[in-house]
């Protein structure tokens, strides 16, 4: 069953009435409504185009957290044969919304990482949604390290609201733990590629995205805080959180445009959790581009490349 988000109310109701419909038919009504059933059909799936063709920033973050969108998990099993997870950070204990493993993709080994949030009630609480501790940011470095040892690329997906803000965390050093995976990032002598799949916000993002290509899913989101928490620093309540979403410049396509990010995956019309299997080979196929790309880039030179492009972002509009 298809969880509709508010903006979706119309196609709700039109779906809504093609199922009815179709359960009358299954019911064996005397009365062909086939016909019928047609034409809402192609109303619904225009509206569906219409709407989703001028979504605002706001919908956007909507859509990005929308809870069927495809996770790291779905992901590896569908993008990487043979995966196998690595656990723990040697130190403390092994984070849950971090994680990360080793496998086949597409004929070549790769190192994958990302954040998971979960798909239900007790998997979402096993991963904190997707809010990782210092723990996890730890063992994202000792991940990468691992797989410049064996000269292997690193593939990183961000979907999280920002890194865990609590108190525990803080003692352990969470500040200190996303500086070093953001460094361990900008310093790693094999390809590193990011995908932002759903949300990625704050430093919980960065600290595994500085990749030498990001890139973006159609409808996902990328900033330095999320919408709510602009709109209660600036405004004091998180009421102005669609005013913050479209001043922030969130959206890849704004991104894309500002060249933070190198490359945008178009997803299924409705977005990727419509056409979840096609959505995921749209991004492997990005991927697997990317790849290609710095194939032949030796490490010293890939280091370089990586730092002057993050370099020149700090640089626009100075002169």
């Amino acid at each position: 069953m298809t969880t509709y988000l508010d903006f979706e109310k119309p196609i709700a109701d039109l779906e809504g009435k093609v199922e009815e419909l179709r359960r009358m038919a299954a019911a064996g009504q005397a009365v062909s409504i086939d016909d019928e059933v047609t034409k809402l059909e192609e109303k619904a799936n225009q509206l569906l185009r219409d709407t989703y063709s001028k979504l605002t920033p706001w919908q956007k973050t909507q859509v990005a957290r929308h809870p069927e969108r495809p996770h790291f998990l779905d992901y590896a099993h569908a993008l990487i044969q043979d995966f196998t997870p690595l656990a723990g950070d040697r130190a403390y204990a092994d984070d849950k919304a971090i994680l990360g493993g080793i496998g086949n993709f597409r004929g070549r080994s790769v190192m994958l990482i990302g954040h998971e949030k979960g798909n239900d009630t007790k998997s979402r609480l096993r991963h904190n949604f997707g809010m990782a501790m210092p723990d996890g940011y730890r063992k994202a470095v000792r991940l990468m390290s691992l797989a410049e040892r064996f000269g292997i690329p690193v593939i990183t997906l961000i979907d999280s609201a920002g890194a865990y803000p609590g108190i525990s965390a803080e003692e352990r050093g969470q500040g200190e733990a996303i500086a070093r995976g953001t460094e361990r990032c900008l310093t790693l002598a094999v390809p590193l590629i990011s995908l932002i799949i759903g949300e990625g916000m704050s430093g919980g993002a960065i600290a595994i995205a500085a990749g030498d290509r990001v890139i973006m899913l159609e409808h996902s989101i990328y900033s330095v805080i999320t919408p709510e928490g602009c709109s209660s620093i600036l405004w004091r309540s998180g009421a102005k959180a669609q005013e913050a979403a479209a001043a922030l410049k969130i959206t890849a396509q704004d991104l894309f445009q500002l060249r933070i990010i190198d490359s945008i995956v178009p997803e299924p019309v409705g977005g990727a959790h419509r056409g979840r299997e096609r959505a995921m080979e749209d991004a492997g196929d990005a991927i697997d581009l990317a790849l290609t790309e710095l194939d032949r880039m030796p490490p010293e030179m890939l280091k370089k490349a990586r730092w002057d492009k993050y370099l020149a972002m700090g640089r626009v509009g100075l002169a």
